[in-house]
């Protein structure tokens, strides 16, 4: 990156991770992708139970790999050859794991995560259960405010999520959501039932936390996920 524009990227990172801070959640940087799975290890106990979010940004960074090493007990959604009773077992096992791995949707510099779901098992399990909450999220998912944080989901992580799981919805086709507006008193506003296969059902906000240090949100200097 341009030194210049390095600089503009690095006092963003510094504003997010202190008002993060303030929120009790931990907060850190890591320089690239592969000094993730170090980090992990030294956040997770060997043999501790671990369940994910579905999440691209896990995969980029090779933590399935790490959870499927053997050293944890993983409840792995994506085994293969799963019943859809034996996937939803997976999800209600995960509630109780010691360690829920994810990515946001989007962060914001006022110290909030924003999280937009479909099944919604990774936004009930960052909610409660687990006792620990690792969120691992590349720079580009950085935004000024929730307003922006909103946005980002419609023109950016729904549509490329919706193509990764083929579903036919209006994002899939244009690239961005069907509300036609997006200014501050329309920013939500979807007409009830226009979207059957929306994955955008449910959308939590995540700003102070009563139980310091669960919630820990990883940086990674690069662009990942969605």
């Amino acid at each position: 990156m341009e030194a210049n524009l390095q600089k503009i990227v690095t006092m963003r990172l510094h504003r997010t991770i202190e008002a993060l801070k303030a929120n009790n959640m931990e907060a850190s940087y890591l320089p690239t992708k592969d000094d993730v799975v170090p980090m992990l290890r030294t956040l997770m106990k060997k043999d501790s139970s671990c369940a994910v979010g579905g999440s691209v940004t896990l995969a980029q960074c090779k933590v399935l790999d790490l959870l499927n090493s053997g050293e944890y007990k993983f409840f792995n959604r994506y085994e293969k050859g799963l019943s859809k009773e034996q996937l939803h077992q997976v999800f209600v096992d995960s509630f109780g794991a010691d360690n829920l791995l994810c990515s946001a949707n989007a962060v914001t510099e006022h110290g909030e995560l924003y999280c937009v779901d479909g099944t919604s098992n990774r936004v009930a399990g960052m909610l409660f259960g687990p006792r620990q909450v690792i969120v691992i999220v590349g720079i580009n998912k950085i935004v000024p405010n929730l307003a922006c944080a909103i946005s980002r989901v419609k023109e950016i992580a729904a549509p490329a999520n919706i193509i990764r799981l083929d579903f036919d919805t209006y994002c899939a086709k244009n690239g961005k959501c069907l509300n036609p507006s997006c200014d501050s008193k329309n920013l939500m506003a979807i007409g009830a039932g226009s979207c059957p296969d929306t994955i955008c059902c449910n959308s939590v906000i995540f700003s102070h936390q009563r139980e310091k240090g669960r919630i820990k949100v990883l940086f990674v200097g690069e662009e990942l996920g969605y």
